[in-house]
């Protein structure tokens, strides 16, 4: 029988523990029109891609809604009228607008009706073909980042959500990479978009299925869903070596460290400043984990921690429970005490 866990990023695994609060969030405002965009964060293996293919999956069921993924690695705006127009279904609505795409190499061409030379122009005609036939559009860009493509499909899309289009936006990235979209001058309306952030998975519904799938007693299965802490990637890792190993769980930890050290936390510790680093070092070597006694061995002042505290935290790394600091990610302070480096 074929393992039902799945070592590989981005793709929805068989054994999928959905986010049910924050998909409906989502579902209903958008279905509702009182949102036309969500940024999803969350650290590295969280389920963010997922998360986008179980909301592109549950739009495609509906009549009325068109889904199309864009590339942050090429011109969005023409990605976004390629895919239009390259579906069969919409041409006959583009034709019937008399929208003469030619110029633009995408395909529609209407005798007696000028050419549309305009990217921005083409699209909002399209839009306006769409609306009135009551179509609503969702654009998925999985792994945004702050490069020109982004910036410019985020500006066009906040003059044409004004104008009343059928365009709606769900985005997902690492926390720093949305922040640094946030905070361009030139696109501070992002700023007021509602940013869900993918924190753990329900312990009890991980738990409930390594009973399920691997046959594991209640205890045991609740000792490897606490083992996780949560962390979706951790839960996919977990389950696939416990599967190949029979459920040894001092192998399956050995394993389980290993791929989170090679796939997950090398990338996130490169990505940290050295100060970072040092305050992790600083939380994991501090019994207490209270965050007075933490600052006390650091010698630093409340004002010069918190900042550092709080991106932590944002970053999806730390957590502050009542003023003690607690590592999200599992088996992570083993990690940082192996390489951390005066």
């Amino acid at each position: 029988m074929k393992n039902p866990y799945s070592l590989v990023f981005g793709i929805e695994p068989s054994q999928y523990i959905s986010r049910i609060a924050q998909t409906e969030q989502v579902m209903q405002s958008f279905l509702e029109d009182t949102q036309r965009l969500f940024m999803i964060t969350g650290v590295r293996g969280s389920g963010k891609t997922v998360f986008l293919s179980g909301i592109k999956d549950k739009f495609e069921k509906l009549d009325d809604w068109i889904t199309i993924e864009l590339s942050t690695e090429r011109n969005m705006l023409e990605g976004l009228a390629g895919k239009l127009s390259s579906r069969e279904k919409l041409k006959g609505v583009f034709e019937k607008a008399e929208i003469n795409l030619s110029f633009l190499g995408l395909g529609i061409e209407i005798k007696g009706a000028p050419p549309v030379t305009d990217i921005e122009v083409a699209l909002q005609k399209m839009l306006m073909a769409l609306k009135k036939e009551k179509k609503r559009i969702l654009v998925l860009v999985d792994e945004a980042v702050n490069n020109p493509y982004v910036r410019e499909f985020a500006s066009i899309f906040q003059i044409m959500i004004r104008d009343g289009l059928p365009l709606y936006l769900l985005m997902t990235g690492l926390f720093e990479n949305i922040d640094d979209i946030q905070n361009e001058k030139n696109l501070t309306f992002l700023h007021r978009a509602p940013k869900l952030k993918l924190g753990p998975l329900s312990i009890g519904t991980m738990a409930a299925n390594y009973r399920n799938k691997l046959g594991v007693d209640t205890d045991t299965s609740l000792e490897m869903a606490q083992m996780t802490k949560g962390y979706s990637y951790a839960f996919q890792v977990l389950g696939y070596v416990a599967w190949e190993n029979k459920c040894n769980l001092e192998d399956a930890k050995i394993l389980l460290k290993q791929y989170l050290e090679e796939y997950v936390y090398d990338k996130i510790w490169s990505e940290l400043s050295e100060k970072d680093k040092r305050i992790l070092y600083a939380i994991v070597n501090t019994p207490s984990r209270k965050i007075f006694d933490v600052r006390e061995k650091l010698d630093m002042r409340s004002n010069e921690f918190t900042p550092y505290k709080k991106r932590l935290i944002r970053k999806g790394i730390v957590a502050d429970e009542d003023g003690y600091a607690k590592l999200t990610l599992p088996l992570l302070d083993e990690f940082i005490i192996e390489n951390y480096y005066e």
